[in-house]
């Protein structure tokens, strides 16, 4: 192999002699292995559907034998689906003519070769063993069907038996065979010695099947390809026994972007099926994971974010892109947020604020995400429409600076609020039914000695969901015969409508000041 440059991106890349790759899908076999995993008849058709629209090589339909439920579903999916379909077969006659009757195109065949399985799970020999392959192998090529046999564990098989076993499934006829890293064990370096070593003993062409117990499948399978191998085995979202299978969207798009390999697949469908499996599984994807996870393409560090608006290259592989699967890029707040997300995210939705407004937009939604609140679009368009109503600092005659609250079971709730009231600061203390009652009762007695205001309306509004949601606050004021009203936002309901009082009443003094067309003039602040 050797190094180069891409100069149209810019990445250095190791080249390997990849130039082709099939894809063997067993989401319907391995993966519905998965604990607490069982898909419906019509969960099956319509995965298969997918996988055969997209192009996917072959289609592990399932084991035929296994019940009569589960050969109609393979029967109809080998019926229906143009590309190749798959069913599992142990190495005895009636698995083997289950899966011929179900009329697949391949019949997958597989025996243990380990020490420990033969001897602990078949409680065999490994003449045995040899015997139940050629005599299973044959079975199937004298019926005309195409055949895979899988030497189950083969990577804790020892290598001169391996290679005996695959020469005795080659002598027979089969026309690959799978190496399956059955307990998810080898390193893709050895991974790739391995499958050099037996091209080398046995010339056939071979197959990988690699778990995820390390978090090293998907490596491994294309650690085999890269050693010669002409296939490898995947399912989608990576489910199957234990920690899995090697994920159909990490190798097929490792394979498109990395390797420059085109596999044939439509990869646009990706996100669509891999949210399908998600939901019909019944096993949720974490955000981060790679190519279909919530967060594989969102940015929240103000750096990155930043950088992405003015080409997406700069903090994401460039050689994949959210279209490419058929996801979406997204810019993320919470407390790593830069004005550059905050802009873009507020301009996207129709929003044009000033560099003022970015900036305490920006420094509302740090602190919100720095307590560990999760922010969402609709938290931020809030928080855009009470900045962006509110009086100018330079303009207002009152400023909030301060809000504390005390309450519990056997104390009445008590409020005390500073204020600057014309550059003069002020501070008093309120008591209420509760908190929010409380802190406007010390903002009405603050008002009082220079303003007459009372509260017209109110009205608390929750944006989003959760104990920590943010509540959107309305107040409507008068005084003096002028009305205005004002809103504000904030995970914090006391702190929330003690702002969007304190605005209301700059707005009526502003508007006082202006000398308004007179009284009952109701000024609109909203955006």
């Amino acid at each position: 192999m050797t190094l180069y440059s891409n100069p149209g991106k810019g990445i250095v890349f190791w080249e390997h002699d990849v130039s082709s790759a099939r894809i063997f899908d067993t989401t319907l076999r391995d993966g519905e292995q998965s604990p607490g995993t069982s898909f419906s008849h019509d969960d099956k058709i319509r995965i298969a559907d997918k996988l055969d629209e997209m192009g996917v090589h072959v289609i592990e339909a399932g084991f035929p034998i296994n019940s009569d439920e589960e050969f109609q579903a393979v029967e109809e999916i080998a019926d229906r689906c143009s590309t190749d379909v798959c069913g599992l077969a142990r190495v005895n006659e009636a698995d083997l003519d289950a899966a011929m009757d179900a009329e697949v195109d391949l019949v997958h065949t597989f025996v243990s070769s380990s020490e420990i399985q033969i001897e602990k799970s078949l409680d065999s020999s490994r003449e045995e063993v040899l015997e139940l392959t050629r005599d299973a192998v044959e079975h199937v090529k004298d019926h005309g069907f195409d055949c895979m046999f899988s030497p189950m564990d083969a990577t804790r098989t020892e290598f001169s038996y391996l290679a005996d076993i695959v020469q005795e499934a080659a002598d027979a006829g089969a026309d690959i065979v799978n190496i399956p890293d059955t307990v998810g064990v080898i390193r893709p370096t050895a991974m790739h010695r391995l499958i050099s070593a037996l091209k080398d003993e046995v010339d056939v062409p071979y197959d990988v099947h690699t778990h995820d117990d390390f978090g090293l499948a998907a490596a491994n399978a294309l650690a085999g390809l890269e050693a010669g191998a002409v296939q490898c085995q995947v399912s989608v979202n990576g489910i199957g026994e234990r920690a899995g299978n090697a994920a159909l969207e990490e190798v097929v798009m490792s394979l498109e972007s990395i390797y420059d390999v085109d596999t044939g697949i439509d990869t646009t469908e990706i996100y669509d099926l891999s949210k399908t499996v998600e939901r019909l599984s019944g096993i949720p994807l974490p955000q981060n994971k790679p190519i279909v996870g919530s967060n594989a393409f969102s940015h929240e560090s103000g750096i990155h974010a930043a950088g992405v608006i003015e080409d997406s290259s700069t903090f994401e592989p460039g050689i994949m892109t959210p279209e490419m699967v058929g996801h979406e890029r997204r810019l993320v707040m919470g407390k790593h947020t830069g004005r550059h997300s905050v802009r873009e995210t507020l301009e996207e939705a129709g929003y044009s604020p000033t560099d003022d407004d970015v900036a305490e937009i920006t420094k509302r939604v740090k602190s919100m995400g720095g307590k560990g609140k999760r922010v969402s679009d609709n938290d931020v368009h809030a928080i855009a429409e009470s900045v962006m109503s509110s009086v100018p600092a330079s303009e207002k005659t009152v400023d909030m600076k301060e809000v504390n609250v005390s309450t519990g079971n056997d104390r009445t709730p008590m409020a005390s609020v500073k204020v600057d009231v014309d550059g003069e600061e002020k501070v008093d203390a309120g008591v209420g039914v509760g908190p929010v009652d409380a802190a406007m009762t010390a903002v009405r007695s603050i008002m009082g000695e220079d303003y007459d205001v009372e509260i017209t309306d109110f009205h608390i509004d929750a944006i989003s969901g959760g104990s920590d949601a943010v509540a959107n606050v309305y107040v409507g004021v008068e005084s003096d015969g002028y009305e205005a009203n004002a809103n504000a936002s904030s995970e914090d309901i006391t702190v929330a409508s003690v702002e969007a009082l304190v605005d209301a009443v700059n707005h009526v003094v502003r508007k006082k000041a202006r000398g308004d067309d007179g009284p009952k003039t109701k000024e609109t602040t909203g955006p």
